[in-house]
């Protein structure tokens, strides 16, 4: 789960309640943390940067638990302690203490600085610490977050904040390891245990879906038939279809007046698509078209009243009363530029890609998947999923109408709206992972099979 800076603590404090200390569930988290750095760095020295407050204990733990097993050990510590856990940690650790002026050199620098509940920048003494102590260590760990990050939104409070090659949450996950500009920061993330219990209405990381083959009596009809809608740009709607037929539906149809010399031979192209008794779902806005035709194939599509994807230029002309009398589910995939103009036109006035997609999910109805480096999928019930990061070669042309296709195909396979977005994340991005470098989004859907076995 994802939790802000409020909820840890709340779940920090539901802990302590049941019999637990400070003390014990510092302990807890430094030493889960240590197991993590002892893989890194075992042999070479290690330099701990202690802030004075519990995260800076944190790093007295961690410091204590790698001088225990033999490593060289050295911690930087430019502020006494101001807790007592921390002040207690410290006692306890054996090695070399150095102060702000004194910085020691090592191989590996655990940044222990200030963790999560930071909301002021640091301070220019501790920034320039902190960057000098990264110049001079070949490598990097962050201890909860990277000092210098606000937790909930993931900005970062001081320009030019070092990279990490390893940050370790501790407890559970923050916002700022899964969103954008500060999970760029953090390198590869581990999470530590402390025993917190679930939280109530917590976000969740996005998990591999579990997808099962068709019923040994499946028909195509059976599987789901989903209809694509062609527009001015018919490539953008042919791709979403191509990937769609790999992602469970049983039959894909795109409807379209034009019959298309570069449509695939398994695939069907019927101008009547629409009319189709027997559709299970609907995507509509790939290569639409935003003039006045395209604005009546998106009325005529969404008055269907049929499960419906929305993508592309379908949201730039989507307006409220074009959801008003539906009952059946939609799903919208906006960009951050579609979110926002989205959020303008649907009456919200929220701060931050997650706020603005949450609002938006309870505000229409739909489930939002808001895309990017930091996809984000919200239900109109409060629900909210974040996906780790996926390739950075996805930012090129046709793979968002890639991603529609699959969303589509997913929910034609019967899967609920929400689950049918996350289902449809997961695999796109696992298809540019196996994809590897500089691919095209017809490569990416070439992956898609195997990404699909790979969660059966």
């Amino acid at each position: 789960m994802i939790l802000t800076v409020a909820q840890m603590r709340a779940a920090e404090d539901a802990l302590i309640a049941a019999g637990s200390s400070v003390e014990q569930l510092m302990q807890l988290a430094g030493r889960g943390a240590a197991d993590w750095i002892y893989r890194l760095a075992c042999p070479r020295p290690v330099t701990v940067l202690c802030g004075p407050g519990n995260n800076g204990g944190d790093g007295y733990v961690i410091a204590e638990s790698l001088r225990a097993r033999g490593l060289p050990v050295a911690v930087v510590a430019p502020l006494e302690p101001v807790t007592e856990a921390a002040k207690s940690a410290r006692a306890a650790y054996g090695g070399q203490i150095f102060s702000q002026g004194e910085i020691s050199h090592g191989a590996v620098l655990v940044d222990c600085l200030f963790g999560s509940g930071l909301k002021r920048p640091l301070s220019e003494e501790l920034l320039g610490l902190l960057l000098a102590l990264c110049h001079s260590h070949s490598r990097r760990v962050a201890v909860d977050l990277p000092s210098g990050v606000d937790s909930d939104s993931g900005e970062p409070l001081n320009a030019g904040l070092p990279p990490y090659d390893l940050t370790i949450a501790l407890g559970a996950w923050k916002y700022a390891h899964w969103t954008m500009p500060a999970s760029a920061l953090m390198g590869e993330r581990r999470l530590v245990s402390i025993g917190v219990q679930p939280v109530s209405g917590a976000a969740r990381l996005l998990e591999t879906p579990a997808l099962v083959p068709p019923a040994p009596d499946a028909h195509k009809y059976r599987r789901g038939l989903l209809t694509v809608i062609s527009g001015a740009m018919p490539g953008a709607s042919l791709l979403a279809c191509r990937a769609a037929m790999h992602g469970g539906a049983g039959y894909v149809k795109l409807a379209s007046k034009a019959q298309l010399a570069a449509a695939p031979a398994d695939l069907v192209v019927d101008a009547d698509a629409l009319d189709d008794a027997r559709n299970s779902a609907l995507l509509v806005g790939p290569g639409l078209g935003r003039n006045g035709r395209a604005q009546a194939i998106l009325a005529e599509t969404l008055a269907r009243n049929l499960p419906t994807v929305l993508d592309a230029d379908a949201l730039v002309l989507l307006e409220p009363e074009l959801l008003g009398a539906r009952s059946a589910p939609v799903i919208a995939t906006p960009h951050e530029g579609e979110l926002t103009a989205l959020a303008r036109r649907f009456g919200i006035d929220g701060e931050g890609k997650r706020a603005l997609a949450s609002q938006l999910a309870e505000r229409t109805g739909m489930v939002v998947i808001a895309k990017g480096p930091d996809t984000m999928i919200a239900g109109p019930g409060g629900e909210l999923t974040i996906a780790a990061p996926a390739s950075s070669w996805l930012s090129t042309a046709g793979t968002g109408d890639v991603l529609a296709g699959l969303v589509a195909s997913r929910l034609t396979a019967g899967a609920a709206p929400f689950a049918a977005a996350c289902e449809a994340v997961w695999l796109h991005g696992e298809a540019a992972r196996m994809s590897g470098a500089a691919f095209s989004a017809v490569g990416l859907i070439g992956h898609i099979p195997q990404a699909y076995s790979s969660c059966l």
